[in-house]
């Protein structure tokens, strides 16, 4: 199968740190993946390489299967490609109700005057219908986003997200914040949205990872020190030494 998104020997240095060094990371078309490590692995920075908002200095990123090479592109044009990515802090627009966050995020013209005379369409409104029920908000509609909770936040940015209609999502620390029943939602979330995409979450909760129950690649010091399955990776004694703080040192 051809990798929907292939990074080969990617480095990158900011002020003589090497934040990247030589990362090599590929993942499928319909594929969930976990992304742990220590602070400073470098996962904030893999995902600033994939969106565009960080050159690296050697390697390239390769996407679908003509393999676009991502460095040629801006993050507008990468975002357009199909790659979209979810910070920790969810961002909505909290005096906006649901539907409106919604709609504002459906892939519509957006240059200045389309974006003038554009109005939602039955089809539109179907859409944004379907989107609150896949992230588990069909209820939450008419409310604005400023009354959700923290959980509902996360969900509904995923849905804006979703209206992009990406192939591959990156999310960073989903579970962070949540109740047991919003993450438990979380975790049901994520492994649909992987049936039918790629997606990417970096995580530091292990618990979530596990119930995840996806491939595992672990980062230290800008490269992959170990992948596979949790308990795989977790019985690494590189892994246990740098990262789970298990080390008989």
């Amino acid at each position: 199968m051809t990798a929907l998104l292939e990074v080969s020997g990617i480095s990158v240095t900011f002020d003589g740190f090497r934040a990247i060094n030589n990362l090599s990371f590929s993942i499928g078309p319909a594929e969930l993946r976990a992304i742990i490590g220590p602070n400073g692995a470098g996962k904030t920075t893999f995902m600033d390489i994939v969106t565009g908002k960080t050159r690296p200095d050697a390697g390239n990123v390769l996407w679908g299967e003509r393999s676009v090479s991502l460095l040629k592109l801006s993050e507008a044009q990468i975002a357009r490609i199909g790659v979209g990515r979810k910070f920790q802090r969810p961002t909505v627009f909290e005096d906006q109700s649901v539907t409106d966050n919604l709609i504002m995020a459906l892939r519509a013209p957006r240059s200045p005057w389309a974006v003038l005379g554009w109005r939602a369409r039955p089809v539109d409104m179907a859409r944004v219908a379907d989107l609150a029920a896949e992230v588990g908000l069909a209820d939450a509609l008419p409310r604005k986003a400023g009354e959700l909770s923290h959980g509902q936040k996360q969900w509904l940015e995923i849905g804006m997200l979703l209206a992009q209609e990406p192939q591959l999502l990156l999310v960073d620390e989903p579970a962070a914040g949540m109740t047991l029943a919003e993450r438990e939602h979380t975790t049901r979330l994520l492994v649909d949205l992987a049936k039918t995409r790629a997606v990417v979450v970096v995580e530091h909760d292990m618990e979530f990872v596990r119930r995840l129950n996806c491939k595992v690649t672990v980062l230290h010091e800008g490269a992959v020190l170990a992948e596979g399955s949790l308990d795989h990776v977790t019985r690494d004694q590189r892994v246990i030494d740098v990262y789970l703080g298990r080390s008989e040192r």
